[in-house]
């Protein structure tokens, strides 16, 4: 007989040796139409049964999956932790990254943190502050410049920090009124805020300085300090070895903070420039012994410009003298700032005037005088006329 699945003679075999199928007897009344056509004769072969294949198990590919996380985020764990460790202590290999550290008053832990760690002083500023909150919670950062290496722990860093290389620690520094940059340049170096011959220099020229009224500065090479008159008299905050530059910024911003409506309108009224003003206030500081006697010196020097006269005023000898003996300015330098030599007002200011004395010469009264002088008890003469200003002083002793 043949096999109803492969259609092969296979004899009296119960299974077929060629598909492997089961033969079943042929029962008379079973319909052979349910059967493949292959069926033949009085047999029908009965395909194996078929079995769904076993899922494999999965549990074993998951765990195998953790046990390696776990391998990895170990060796990464112990990996980090040697490096953090290496970090703190100081002992990371390699050659030593070198940075000098600067701290402003605007820096605090967060900040310091960062600028440590994106100079590759620590490797992580997280944990740098972490570290620094629990060993040294009340710790504080004095501005200045510190000079860092990689391969220092965190403890030297602290010790560093504790004592700037170069220190940036902010000093009230008070610049009377009535004081001309040579004496401003030695109060700043006296408290270590800026070289004073850097402090000078920067004075000469208004180069790098963007205010309104420095335009009104002439481009005259006998003014010995250009910047002479606009710096401000007040109390600074002041951090200690800043650039001379930004020095001399922070006091000219107080000057342009002090500018008054009065002062233009004089500036206007009178057909000065504000340096000219500035200039005028000088000398009027200078021989002011307060601000009640200042309105009327103003008005002296006021009456003797309409005049066409000289101002004859002792105090710019002794500023272009100070040029000429101590600073190394030329003759015609003297000349051009002492008012017994030169015509009108002096090449430029001999002082830095304050509020009183800017307010006390645009408010200077209209008088006739003409000279005035201080006795020797310091109070003040005036006088309309020459033979008035002599009897004045034969009345009121003014020197020994």
């Amino acid at each position: 007989m043949k096999c109803f699945n492969c259609n092969r003679e296979i004899g009296d075999s119960e299974r077929c040796p060629y598909c492997g199928v089961t033969v079943e007897k042929i029962e008379d009344n079973i319909d052979l139409s349910r059967f493949a056509p292959q069926a033949r004769n009085d047999v029908y072969c009965s395909p194996k049964p078929q079995t769904s294949p076993k899922r494999k198990k999965k549990k074993p590919i998951f765990a195998a999956i953790i046990v390696v996380v776990i391998i990895v985020a170990a060796v990464f764990g112990t990996y980090a932790y040697s490096q953090i460790k290496n970090d703190i202590n100081g002992t990371e290999k390699g050659a030593a990254t070198k940075y000098t550290l600067v701290i402003s008053k605007e820096d605090y832990e967060y900040e310091v943190g960062q600028k440590l760690y994106n100079n590759g002083i620590v490797i992580n500023d997280t944990v740098w502050t972490s570290w620094m909150d629990k060993h040294y919670p009340d710790f504080t950062y004095i501005n200045g410049e510190y000079n860092m290496t990689s391969d220092m722990s965190y403890e030297d860093i602290v010790q560093k920090l504790k004592n700037p290389d170069i220190s940036h620690k902010s000093v009230k520094v008070c610049i009377p009124e009535g004081k001309n940059c040579m004496e401003i340049a030695k109060i700043l170096e006296e408290n270590s805020i800026c070289k004073a011959a850097d402090f000078l220099n920067v004075c000469k020229s208004t180069n790098g300085f963007d205010y309104d009224f420095l335009s009104t500065v002439p481009d005259n090479d006998l003014i010995a300090y250009k910047l002479e008159g606009f710096l401000f008299p007040a109390t600074y905050d002041f951090a200690m070895n800043s650039d001379a530059h930004d020095i001399a910024a922070k006091m000219l911003e107080t000057f342009d903070y002090h500018i008054t409506d009065d002062m233009k309108n004089f500036c206007t009224s009178h057909n000065m420039t504000m340096y000219q003003l500035i200039t005028l206030a000088s000398v009027v500081q200078k021989e002011a012994l307060g601000k009640d006697s200042a309105k009327n010196i103003a008005s002296v020097f006021m009456n003797r410009l309409d005049k066409g006269a000289k101002l004859q005023s002792d105090v710019t000898y002794y500023y272009a003298a100070a040029l000429r003996d101590k600073y190394g300015f030329s003759q015609d330098v003297y000349d051009s700032y002492y008012t017994y030599r030169c015509a009108g007002l002096p090449v430029g200011p001999i002082t830095n005037s304050g509020d009183d004395i800017l307010a006390a010469t645009v408010d200077y009264p209209k008088t006739e005088y003409l000279y005035f002088f201080s006795d020797l008890k310091g109070d003040f003469h005036f006088a309309k006329t020459y033979d008035e200003f002599v009897a004045l002083q034969q009345k009121y002793p003014w020197k020994e």
